[in-house]
């Protein structure tokens, strides 16, 4: 490959699964070089604890990404979630001695007045996303540029994160010797790659459910008017069927082989699949197979999977959204893979639920249209869109990004 050629790097360190996808930036366009991807040590329930091993998994999806595509990494747009991760709303107000005409320097000024509030100890400022101006009273304008006005309203939408969890997870990126461009909030990177333009501006919300995480972004009118990370994740479908069989039928499971029975048999929803079908399981000690019909399993993932859209449009509610998504949910994440997801979605919030396949850079691979792959393929067009917006400019490693839609 031409050493001209500018390459944009995703990192999604999961808690599952690294994915790394590596793209060629050509003409304002990104297209497929290669990834990779390798099992994540060094998490405790979507915490980094501990950096070496996290670095280790890096590497190995770091260095099969590189050989894929041919190309040295040397930086990357990494994402950051789980439980440390927030949302807040923001509001900046900007009053004038006379009224004037707004510059788009009184915007800026207005937004930097909204990030003036005081966090509780330890959090960090991860992305200050604009959603409207008030100008005077009178709501709604998104670039009020050139209207006269003496008040100035900015309306936020702030994501913080534990300034601690931040850094171990830019220390095990410096450990495997990559310099961070940006930490992105992975539903943002999952909804950047999968929810168009069009989309956000009819109302689209975005579930990214990982292994120890689950995070949402809700769109409305291309602005991010919600965000959360939720208490519910793949990890507790496991931990049910590992706990809830053995109180409720007697049936002894490992988790190792409650995860295999939920990836090979399970449905997050009753009525769609054989629920009478008889399923043998192992049990521990070597004390024979087991049998548990199909349904028991079903049931009890569909009571939790009821519980994580449940949280999902308490999210909706609050950010005023509910019964308000035209073009629904999109699902990403290891967890969307399992069956039956997206029809309990639509069954408990109302409104259509889809796959967040990544959508926009070109060749694509198609064994990779996975929800799994969504946020690794986001993260790597945020990374072009940083090189193009700062021509090829490095932004210095913990810089907090400030860039909206």
């Amino acid at each position: 490959m031409a050493s001209k050629t500018k390459i944009a790097v995703g990192l999604d360190a999961g808690s599952s699964r690294t994915r790394c996808v590596v793209c060629a930036i050509e003409e304002g366009r990104l297209r497929f070089l290669g990834a990779g991807s390798s099992p994540s040590t060094g998490w405790y329930r979507g915490r980094v604890a501990d950096p070496d091993a996290v670095s280790d998994s890096i590497l190995l999806a770091v260095r099969e990404a590189e050989t894929n595509a041919q190309v040295l990494v040397e930086s990357v747009a990494a994402g950051i979630g789980g439980p440390s991760v927030e949302g807040l709303q923001g509001r900046g107000l900007y009053e004038f001695s006379r009224a004037r005409e707004l510059e788009a320097s009184d915007l800026a000024y207005a937004v930097g007045l909204g990030t003036r509030m005081r966090l509780e100890e330890d959090r960090m400022l991860c992305h200050v996303l604009p959603q409207d101006f008030t100008v005077d009273g009178k709501p709604g304008y998104r670039r009020p540029v050139g209207v006269g006005c003496t008040r100035l309203e900015a309306n936020l939408q702030l994501i913080t994160a534990s300034a601690q969890e931040h850094q171990c997870l830019v220390s095990a990126l410096h450990q495997s010797h990559l310099a961070v461009e940006e930490t992105v909030f992975e539903p943002i990177a999952a909804a950047y790659a999968t929810v168009m333009s069009d989309e956000r501006g009819r109302g689209a919300a975005l579930v990214d459910v990982g292994i120890h995480s689950t995070g949402v972004a809700i769109y409305d009118g291309e602005a991010m008017v919600g965000a959360a990370s939720l208490p519910v994740s793949a990890d507790h479908l496991t931990r049910d069927l590992t706990l809830g069989l053995r109180a409720a039928y007697g049936v002894s499971i490992s988790y190792e082989d409650a995860e295999s029975l939920k990836r090979e048999y399970g449905c997050a929803m009753l009525g769609l699949t054989s629920d009478n079908a008889l399923l043998e399981i192992p049990s521990h000690e070597g004390r024979g197979m087991q049998e548990i019909t199909r349904r028991q399993v079903n049931e009890i993932l569909e009571a939790r999977a009821e519980e994580l859209f449940l949280y999902v449009r308490r999210e909706l509610i609050r950010a005023g959204m509910e019964n308000a998504l035209l073009e629904g949910v999109f699902l990403t994440g290891g967890g969307a893979r399992l069956p039956g997801m997206c029809d309990m979605a639509e069954k408990v919030l109302n409104c259509p639920a889809k796959f967040g396949l990544t959508r926009g850079i070109q060749a694509w691979p198609q064994n990779f249209e996975d929800p799994a792959w969504s946020t690794a393929a986001g993260l790597c067009m945020y990374s072009a869109r940083l090189k193009l917006q700062r021509g090829g400019r490095k932004k210095p490693p913990g810089l907090l990004g400030l860039l909206g839609w």
